[in-house]
């Protein structure tokens, strides 16, 4: 069992994959890209289940999260999802994507095992989808949820991001899109994760913000903390139901004493908290011929050295050296 100090208890793992992606949105990363993992640096497609495995059969991990960058781009990616699948206990298992490879990969995906899909999509508007992410893949996003949705990877989970000046007068016409389209919409305030660390708390759309414009055109009922649990998203019904609308805070509602979370980085690295500056290194480990039993224990010394909370709200908070392409999100 991975449990931290305060007895939290982790149970959910996302799992980089890689740290490249196909987009260069303006909140992660420069329009010329980052300084990518060596291939060596990289765990193997091996390494990865095997590091899984050992989350799931020894640790108590029943759900797995793939992540990146874009996981999409990862060559053995249903290879790894279907070894995975075989494992019992079996895990739940979900994607983090931006959904430029969906077309292509969801009919592979559910096949493997893969549950549902987490797509992220912060505009309705084909124009601001280019200055947001600096690419033209609009419709390939839009085709790539279609496609997750037909191949039954559901529920599709949309994630957006709201930004000043470019699409924060959006949430209503995402949300009565959502809806019409039978994906769950959950909107993500603006985390301090940019490799530029160009972050500011003054400048971001807060959840206030949004639930303020949604309601605006819907009525939203909150579900409490029963329906949530340990997830993330605060989530309203909207207009009686059942359509559901989330919003996950981290900023200025955090989650932390509920957090059930535990990641695992492209190379190997065990972080406890996606704003954490410290990691703690299994590749290393699994390289030098380390027992299953070895491994888990060094995963579990990593999490029981978990803070309390972000540190969002501390004046000496600093970013991650890493961004988020590099620590999975």
């Amino acid at each position: 069992m991975l449990i931290d100090t305060f007895g939290r208890v982790a149970t959910d793992l996302r799992v980089s994959l890689t740290d490249r992606c196909n987009l260069r949105c303006t909140y992660c990363m420069p329009e010329e890209g980052l300084q990518w993992l060596g291939k060596s640096d990289l765990l193997t497609d091996d390494e990865i289940v095997r590091l899984i495995r050992i989350a799931v059969t020894e640790l108590g991990i029943t759900e797995v999260r793939f992540t990146g960058g874009e996981p999409l781009l990862r060559p053995g990616l249903v290879g790894i999802v279907e070894r995975c699948a075989a494992l019992r206990p079996r895990p739940k298992m979900s994607l983090t994507t931006n959904g430029i490879g969906l077309k292509r990969t969801a009919t592979a995906l559910k096949a493997a095992g893969l549950d549902r899909v987490n797509v992220s999509l912060d505009t309705l508007r084909p124009d601001v989808f280019k200055t947001l992410t600096r690419r033209s893949r609009h419709q390939d996003v839009l085709d790539g949820m279609a496609a997750a949705r037909d191949a039954g990877l559901t529920p599709v989970k949309v994630n957006a991001v709201l930004m000043p000046g470019l699409n924060d007068d959006e949430a209503p016409d995402l949300l009565a899109w959502a809806v019409e389209n039978g994906y769950e919409l959950r909107f993500i305030e603006q985390m301090p994760l940019d490799a530029q660390h160009g972050w500011k708390r003054d400048g971001m759309i807060t959840a206030g913000d949004i639930l303020e414009s949604l309601r605006t055109r819907f009525t939203l009922t909150e579900e409490g903390d029963t329906e949530r649990g340990s997830a993330p998203a605060e989530r309203w019904v909207v207009d009686g139901g059942p359509h559901r609308v989330g919003v996950i805070a981290s900023v200025t509602r955090p989650f932390c004493g509920a957090c059930d979370r535990t990641r695992l980085t492209a190379d190997g690295q065990v972080r406890t908290c996606l704003f954490a500056r410290e990691e703690s290194d299994l590749r290393a480990a699994l390289r030098s011929d380390a027992t299953d039993q070895e491994i888990a224990e060094l995963w579990k010394v990593a999490m029981w050295g978990k803070k309390a909370g972000s540190g969002l709200d501390d004046p000496t908070f600093l970013q991650p050296d890493r961004p988020m392409s590099a620590i999975g999100g």
